[in-house]
C-alpha cells in the first residue's frame, strides 16, 4: 500500500475547509446564510428559532484560521494511522 504525505493532505484537507467556510462567511455577508438554513431546515423538516450574527473581518479571519488548522490536523492524523495501520 502506497504511503500518504502527511503534511500534503493536511494542507489540502485544510485549505478545503477554509474554502468551505469562505464561501459561508460570503453567504452571511451576502445575507444569503439564513435564507438558505431556513431551506435546508425545511427539507429535513426541523424547526428551529434561531438567528445568524453579522460577521466582523477579525471573527472571518479568526474563522478562516481555525478551520484550515483543524483541517490540516484532522489530514495529518488521518494520513498518519493510514501509513502505520492501511494495508
Amino acid at each position: 500500500m502506497q504511503k500518504v504525505d502527511k503534511n500534503a493532505l493536511g494542507l489540502v484537507v485544510g485549505g478545503f475547509m477554509a474554502v468551505f467556510h469562505l464561501g459561508w462567511i460570503i453567504l452571511v455577508g451576502l445575507g444569503w446564510a439564513k435564507p438558505l438554513m431556513d431551506l435546508a431546515f425545511k427539507l429535513h423538516r426541523i424547526s428551529l428559532d434561531y438567528s445568524i450574527s453579522s460577521l466582523t473581518l477579525l471573527s472571518a479571519i479568526g474563522l478562516l484560521v481555525f478551520t484550515f488548522v483543524a483541517g490540516y490536523v484532522f489530514g495529518w492524523v488521518f494520513a498518519a494511522i493510514w501509513n502505520k495501520f492501511g494495508k
